[in-house]
Parts: structure tokens; sequence; C-alpha cells
């Protein structure tokens, strides 16, 4: 039997999603609490790997077991086997051709940077600070440069192992909310650094120290070097996957 768990973390603590010879992985917590439960050893598949830092509103993973368990069961009795920072949201059987990596059709995230002169205290593990005045607007024309088809070779970190730097941007909000701003980005996949690589590049735009255009420049020049530098992992947030509605998946991680 195949069964789908939701999932969601707060990465502060964590080397990563990807279970590790060192260092605590989510995956390692996960699979750990999940073979308590099965009494048999559990491997799981993730929608997206996440770097160390970085949260997960819902992550989506699926293992095949034989053991017979309630989704009650599964998501109460791995909790019970987890640390206050995971927790699985949901749990249900799919069919066997389901894969939670394979199977999503666009993946989304959100970055949160509080934008004000004094830094965080009681949000300080999920946002990324910046002290001088943000300028919505013109970060949200630059980042309408993104949208389609594109190399996003000037937005991913060396060590990419992706096969190819094409990936499709399907939507991209820079808002405001008081003392927070927002970006949220949905695509196809990302590669390795690519969210927090634009949004280091999006925020001299905010500042005023380069124009609007400037993201466009660096998106066809394909140079990584010339872009801004990596955002801090602690801003950035997995909303979830996205899965054709055949899965009959919880509506947050269907299309």
């Amino acid at each position: 039997m195949r069964l789908a768990l939701g999932i969601e973390y707060d990465g502060t603590d964590f080397s990563g999603w990807q279970r590790l010879s060192h260092g605590r992985s989510v995956q390692g917590d996960v699979e750990a609490a999940l073979s308590f439960v099965a009494d048999h050893p559990v491997e799981v598949t993730c929608a997206g790997r996440t770097d160390a830092g970085v949260h997960a509103r819902c992550q989506v993973v699926h293992f095949d077991t034989e053991a017979v368990r309630s989704e009650r069961a599964w998501m109460l009795g791995t909790n019970s086997r987890l640390g206050r920072d995971v927790a699985v949201i949901w749990a249900q059987p799919v069919a066997a051709e389901f894969h939670a990596r394979f199977g999503a059709r666009a993946r989304r995230y959100r970055y949160t940077i509080l934008n004000r002169p004094i830094r965080a205290a009681l949000a300080a593990r999920f946002v990324a600070w910046e002290r001088v005045p943000l300028e919505v607007e013109p970060m949200q024309r630059a980042a309408a440069a993104l949208i389609g088809e594109h190399d996003f070779s000037a937005f991913r970190t060396a060590q990419c192992q992706a096969n190819s730097p094409m990936r499709e941007v399907r939507e991209i909000a820079v808002s405001r909310h008081g003392d927070e701003v927002a970006i949220e980005i949905e695509a196809n996949a990302f590669l390795h650094h690519m969210v927090r690589n634009i949004v280091g590049s999006l925020l001299p735009i905010g500042r005023g120290e380069r124009p609007p255009q400037w993201l466009g420049e660096l998106l066809r020049g394909r140079d990584r070097n010339l872009a801004g530098p990596t955002a801090p992992a602690g801003g950035l947030t997995f909303l979830a996957p996205r899965y054709p509605a055949q899965w009959n998946l919880p509506a947050a991680v269907t299309l």
C-alpha cells in the first residue's frame, strides 16, 4: 500500500530535508518516526528537497508499507515520535502510481522579509531582516520579467545538479503587509537556491540601488556572478507542491 503525507516543519535546526550521514535532517526524523509506527524500515520520497534553515508549510511525501493503520494512527503515532518542529498534518492512501516528486505539476514558495529598522525577536526564525525601506512597486515590475519559461542560469547556485537551467515561472507576486514584504513564486520546478537568488536580486531594486529592468537583464545575461547575493535561508518557506485532481489530495496541494 502507498501512502501520502503532508508535513510541516520549522527548518531552523535541520541540516536540510535530505537524510545525511551527519547532522539532523527532516527526512531522517520523519523516517525514524514512521518506521516505529509501521514496525519496519520506511523510506520516503518528497516533492522537493529544502536546504538547511528552510521551512515547509506542506511538504508532501509518499512511502510504501504493508502495515495496516488508520489515517489517524499514522498521523498521531508519527507525531508522537517527532520533535516540536515537525508535524504530519494529513495522511491518506494513494494509488500505487502516485509519486510525490514526479507527480507534482507545480511548486510554490514564499519569502518573507521583515522591513523595519529593528530586527525581529518573535519571528526571527521565519523572516529575513532588511532595515532599509523597500519599495514594493518597482520590485513587482521587475519580477514580471521572470514570468514564463526561461533559462534561469543567473539564479542557480554553482552546486546545482539539475540537467537543465530551463524552468517555467507561472506566477510571482511582491506585496507588503505592514512591516513585512512577501515574495511568492510558483513554478513547475526550481533550481538550487533559485528563489533565494531571485530575492537577493530584487532587494537592490527595492532599495532603489538598481532599476526594475535590471532583473530582466540578469535573466537574459545568464551570469550568476552579476546577480545579487543569495538571500538568507530563514526567510524561505516551501508552501506546497500542486498535483492533478485525479489523486484526490487535500485542496491545498491540488491544482
